[in-house]
């Protein structure tokens, strides 16, 4: 069962979020919050699954309780709502640590399929993908080693040669399955790489993963 924490501050929208994940049978709503304050407080006590967070809220808003959230330590994983594609707040959002984004208008499907608390999970893989492309002209110069500094990222330097490869494919924007069907490898094998890759890299979920393939020019 993946539970969920919904904040929005207009409470017809927590409604239709509510109804739709638990549709499912195996996702449940344990909280509703209405601004970032709220949601932080809720997942400290709720220890939910997924965090599900509307960028603009009252008061705290949703990247500063999107950062108060993943600085906790906890297992929460953090999915941002925007309002429009390349929404400016989506790239704090990935500084901030979110796993995942979606638009309002998504279709009910991409959001469910997003709810998922696995460090597989990427939410609307095609906004991800773009979010990501565009993230990477963004980050300072200083936060972007590469190959011309002469010596390899350390945090790259326990991954095996495999493991390597897995990483900047999935840099690249390729999916489990994709990836098993192009480098002729079991799923099971690639969903086992992808953890090793997550755990020796110290990230909390794929995108983590992506936007360090990004930062150490894995994917140019």
């Amino acid at each position: 069962m993946t539970t969920v924490l919904v904040a929005d501050d207009q409470p017809l929208q927590r409604f239709g979020f509510r109804m739709l994940l638990e549709s499912q049978d195996d996702m449940t709503v344990v909280g509703e919050a209405a601004n970032g304050a709220e949601a932080t407080r809720m997942t400290a006590e709720l220890h939910p699954d997924v965090a599900l967070l509307d960028v603009r809220m009252p008061g705290l808003d949703g990247i500063e309780a999107t950062r108060r959230i993943v600085a906790s330590g906890g297992r929460t994983r953090v999915l941002i709502l925007t309002t429009f594609d390349l929404d400016e707040y989506a790239y704090s959002g990935l500084r901030a640590g979110a796993s995942g984004f979606l638009v309002k208008d998504a279709q009910p499907e991409e959001l469910l399929s997003g709810a998922v608390a696995t460090g597989d999970a990427v939410v609307a893989p095609s906004l991800t993908r773009r979010l990501l492309d565009a993230y990477v002209h963004h980050l300072p110069a200083a936060t972007q080693p590469g190959p011309s500094s002469g010596a390899p990222d350390p945090r790259l330097t326990t991954l095996t040669d495999r493991e390597t490869e897995i990483l900047r494919v999935m840099g690249q924007g390729w999916t489990n399955t994709e990836i098993a069907e192009r480098l002729h490898l079991a799923e099971s094998t690639v969903k086992t790489h992808v953890g090793r890759i997550l755990a020796k890299t110290d990230s909390r979920d794929r995108v983590q993963a992506v936007i360090l393939a990004y930062e150490t020019k894995l994917v140019g």
